[in-house]
């Protein structure tokens, strides 16, 4: 059985995505454990009503670093990766996931680090991360609302979206499954962002199933 962990921010669409694809186009793959960096994120809450439920846990820098006076945001980076390398993932997927990871995070379970009292990290696991763009066209936040207000001021004719490792150089990583969205003339922001999303629960899936087939 392969073993997904998923590290989320928000509502979790992406995630339950992911969830209703377990056994199905993820044969023989279980999602282990939720982590998100917000307590309110609604993701949450369907990982514990899935059927059977899956474990969650949460960690916000904040209180993260509220806690531990002289911690810094990298210390923080390297707890939330060892909160994943305790569940010996075969994957890991950054669905919506909000916070911009260190290299600490990656040196964890690349294996580069080894932590005190964990298991070694044999071989590098895989890191893949969902962005609503093309590669190298709109990186970082709000790459919906960007690309729209491109194609209104007719700088693009499509957008898309990408399921890409994550490496440390921030968006640089390679594209695992890339799918262009085309931007219809004078449909509302929410319409694309429908559509958008709809491709998004598509090739989260494919990208997982891609990646765990390596």
């Amino acid at each position: 059985e392969r073993r997904i962990v998923v590290l989320i921010s928000g509502s979790g669409t992406n995630l339950q995505a992911l969830i209703d694809a377990q056994n199905k186009a993820l044969p023989n793959a279980r999602i282990v454990l939720v982590l998100s960096n917000r307590k309110a994120a609604y993701g949450l809450t369907r990982a514990a009503e899935a059927n059977p439920p899956v474990p969650t846990a949460y960690l916000g820098l904040q209180p993260f670093l509220k806690a531990n006076p002289g911690k810094t945001r990298d210390d923080y980076d390297v707890e939330v990766a060892r909160l994943v390398i305790r569940e010996k993932p075969d994957l890991v997927v950054l669905a919506g996931w909000m916070h911009i990871m260190g290299d600490g995070f990656l040196e964890v379970v690349n294996g580069e680090k080894v932590l005190e009292g964990e298991p070694q990290v044999e071989k590098p696991i895989p890191v893949i991360n969902l962005h609503p763009a093309l590669p190298g066209a709109f990186d970082g936040a709000h790459a919906i609302e960007r690309a729209y207000e491109a194609f209104q001021n007719g700088e693009i004719k499509h957008a898309g979206a990408m399921v890409h490792r994550v490496v440390k150089e921030v968006d640089r990583g390679e594209p695992v499954i890339v799918r262009e969205v085309e931007i219809k003339s004078g449909e509302p922001l929410e319409a694309f962002e429908e559509r958008l999303h709809r491709v998004e629960w598509e090739i989260i899936v494919e990208g997982a199933a891609k990646v765990l087939d390596e």
